[in-house]
């Protein structure tokens, strides 16, 4: 039982920095994310891969 709330614990962690790198990178202006060589159709994939490693 200790592990299953490990893992829940973990998961909602890593949920809430996918929410906030979503969040960060999308309120950027457009110029900020050329800088980043990003468009916003990026963004849910760059925090995926911030976040989880994949």
């Amino acid at each position: 039982m200790k592990n299953f709330v490990s893992y829940i614990r973990t998961a909602a962690r890593n949920r809430a920095a996918y929410n906030r790198t979503v969040a960060e990178l999308s309120s950027l202006p457009g110029e900020a994310l050329r800088d980043l060589h990003m468009a916003r159709c990026d963004i849910p994939r760059v925090a995926h891969v911030t976040v989880y490693g994949f």
